[in-house]
């Protein structure tokens, strides 16, 4: 079975996110569909890492092999996402 994924908000930085999402906010990534209510510029940002970890990868330059870090392509947002490899 494919690993569950959570996707959450670490931090903003500069900036207020257009579609108006916050530190905190997070969204479950059941069975390799995409999350409502995520904008497509986020998913498509965070979208590689979700695939690293539901095949069961990691990234080298992480420290904890189940969680990463991306950030918004938003130029007038520094909003990094946590990604995270939930086990069971």
């Amino acid at each position: 079975m494919a690993n569950k994924i959570k996707v959450t908000v670490h931090s903003v930085t500069k900036g207020k996110c257009p579609q108006g999402f916050k530190v905190g906010d997070s969204w479950d990534i059941p069975d390799g569909k995409t999350p409502g209510g995520m904008c497509a510029s986020a998913y498509n940002a965070v979208a590689p890492a979700i695939r690293v970890f539901r095949l069961g990868g990691q990234q080298p330059w992480d420290k904890d092999k189940d969680v990463t870090r991306v950030v918004c392509p938003d130029p007038e947002v520094m909003m990094v996402y946590e990604v995270r490899r939930l086990r069971d």
